[in-house]
């Protein structure tokens, strides 16, 4: 149920395929990374994990000068920097390239490095074949078992001109009937979304589910209430309460299917929130003009 201002109501005319409904749900989770200690701590800075079903999440507030690297990755990773000015550089496979600050940045396969010359703080987006990055995850244990509903993960096509350090900057104007600003790969959909003064408007909220992916709200700045309802079946011991959870700044909340949910800002200064999914979403890719780096990377055939 979206509010008729929401570009995302045009979503509620696609068809959605005919399947049993769900008998089994899991708990949402959240990372509050301002109240846990870091993971990692030492040269390069500290490093907070949490992770979903298909990806791990990691926070960096680097020093000056850290650098960053992964050996063997087996598939493309995604960093997200929010400050202007926390620029970044990027080594993988041979190449090298300058990321300014307030940009995303797509890294190929394999070993790489990025450097934060003048520190700062930037995220990081893995999926769990990452198995030494998933292991560290605060809420590890949440995942010892698969959650329901989701299935299991298949990435995207390759891209055609073949992987490479991709950079997009995050200055992007608004534009009427687009919803925020969309990025995607071959493993992960990113929204950043347009920045948001003062709370939301509690009578144009969107409660909606998904029926068959989790949704990771990032919030990196102001606060937020999560608010999330599972559906009822005729078997009470599945049901679960309500959950309306505060975060701030910087946390997760990772939302399981089929589990009706809408967040709302509650700070009454800037409020700034990322949605991830993993793999990309079919049908915000299939809107014309949404997803911005859409001539990068196919979608896969059928879809």
């Amino acid at each position: 149920m979206y509010d008729v201002k929401d570009p995302r109501s045009v979503l509620s005319a696609t068809p959605v395929q005919e399947k049993p409904p769900a008998s089994a749900f899991a708990a949402a989770e959240y990372a509050r990374f301002y109240q846990s200690e870091p993971i990692d701590k030492g040269p390069e800075g500290e490093t907070w994990y949490a992770r979903g079903q298909n990806f791990v999440l990691a926070l960096t507030k680097a020093t000056p000068g850290a650098a960053l690297s992964r050996k063997g990755q087996p598939d493309e990773y995604v960093v997200v920097v929010r400050d202007p000015g926390t620029p970044l550089e990027i080594s993988a496979d041979g190449e090298s390239a300058s990321v300014p600050g307030f940009s995303l940045a797509i890294v190929p396969p394999g070993d790489s490095t990025i450097t934060v010359p003048k520190g700062g703080e930037l995220v990081r987006l893995f999926t769990v074949k990452s198995e030494d990055l998933a292991a560290k995850c605060e809420n590890a244990a949440a995942y010892a078992e698969p959650h329901p509903n989701i299935p299991p993960f298949e990435p995207w096509p390759e891209p055609p001109g073949g992987y490479k350090i991709r950079r997009y900057s995050l200055d992007v104007p608004k534009e009427q009937g687009r919803f925020g600003r969309i990025f995607r790969c071959t493993t992960f959909m990113v929204n950043y979304l347009d920045e948001q003064i003062g709370p939301r408007d509690i009578t144009a909220l969107s409660p909606h589910f998904h029926d068959d992916f989790e949704q990771c709200s990032l919030a990196l700045h102001g606060a937020f209430m999560h608010h999330i309802r599972w559906p009822w079946t005729k078997d009470m011991n599945t049901w679960r309460e309500d959950d309306h959870e505060h975060c701030a700044s910087p946390s997760i909340a990772v939302i399981p299917p089929p589990a009706i949910h809408t967040t709302r800002a509650v700070d009454e200064g800037e409020n700034q929130l990322v949605d991830i999914f993993c793999p990309p979403r079919v049908d915000f890719s299939k809107q014309p003009g949404w997803v911005l780096n859409a001539d990068d990377y196919p979608m896969p055939s059928g879809s």
